[in-house]
């Protein structure tokens, strides 16, 4: 942002940040040390009136700000624009059932799943799919308590867990592909819906293993090329028909000796994975993120 002459404050509760430094290129105009919070943004917004915010620098508690603010009419109503991907394509991927509506559409295959609201209804779920499911949390910062649920039993434990641990009343009730390859392909698209794919990464365990816990590997070591090439091709896909800007990253579940696969998620901003993906490739994500986010606009400030 600064080598492009734009004036750039950040919210940042984290004092540790290099982007937070006194001196060099990489220090921001203004800085604020507090929450990422909508009672927080909104009083930034207030006071600094920005033209444009960037949510997918920020994680998973940037974009569910994001989508608060956008609900609540604050980025209406101050006039700031969202850079980069949309609020809207920011909800496609976040809410589970937007996600499938959406992923219908151009017929991708995702895990049979239902979203629901209850600990009654995610047993309504179980029985519809059949046992074993996952079970989780939209909308979700890390495991939540997630995990594999044999039996209603385990099912009804986990789902009040979640439930008490979540940030929102979302349960998600999944078809388990426990035992499949778990692999990501770290995409960029900008505006002129020019797409990359940075890379492959495949986690060392198979599905079943919080991705937090596993080791990560890029590229993948056992895809073959048809593999590759055609989830590759799913993923620019995908990202385009969901319209995303800037970097994202798509999961996948691979079946292990056939060429079935179903999408677990996307997740339209910078990530752990972007961040492991950089390291490996010498690609700059954030970099080029904030490029195309700039190249979706004409924001100076």
């Amino acid at each position: 942002m600064k080598e492009e002459n734009v004036k750039t404050v950040l919210m940042n509760p984290n004092i540790a940040s290099v982007q937070t430094n006194e001196v060099g290129i990489k220090q921001a105009d203004t800085v604020y040390f507090l929450p990422i919070t909508p009672q927080f943004v909104t009083e930034v917004i207030k006071t600094e009136r920005p033209d444009g915010i960037i949510l997918g620098m920020g994680g998973q508690t940037a974009l569910n700000c994001g989508v608060e603010l956008f609900k609540r009419g604050v980025l209406k109503e101050y006039g700031v624009r969202v850079l980069g991907t949309s609020v809207e394509s920011i909800m496609f991927t976040e809410d589970r059932q937007l996600f499938s509506d959406k992923l219908n559409e151009i017929k991708e295959p995702i895990a049979p799943s239902f979203a629901v609201e209850s600990v009654k209804d995610a047993l309504e779920a179980a029985d519809k799919i059949g046992y074993p499911v996952m079970i989780r949390s939209a909308y979700a910062l890390g495991g939540l308590g997630s995990g594999l649920c044999p039996d209603k039993e385990t099912l009804t434990d986990l789902a009040t867990k979640v439930k008490a641990l979540a940030m929102t009343n979302q349960i998600l009730v999944e078809r388990s592909v426990v035992g499949w390859k778990e692999i990501e392909y770290e995409v960029v698209r900008d505006a002129a819906d020019n797409c990359v794919t940075v890379c492959n990464m495949e986690n060392v365990d198979a599905m079943g293993v919080h991705t937090g816990d596993s080791i990560v590997v890029a590229p993948c070591q056992t895809l073959s090329n048809e593999e590759c090439q055609m989830l590759r091709a799913v993923s620019i896909k995908v990202v385009r028909h969901l319209g995303i800007v800037g970097e994202c990253n798509i999961q996948f579940a691979l079946h292990p000796t056939s060429l079935e696969y179903v999408i677990i998620e996307v997740n339209a901003r910078l990530s752990r994975s972007s961040a492991l993906a950089s390291k490996a490739t010498g690609y700059p994500s954030g970099f080029h993120r904030c490029q195309n986010c700039l190249g979706n606009s004409s924001t100076r400030n």
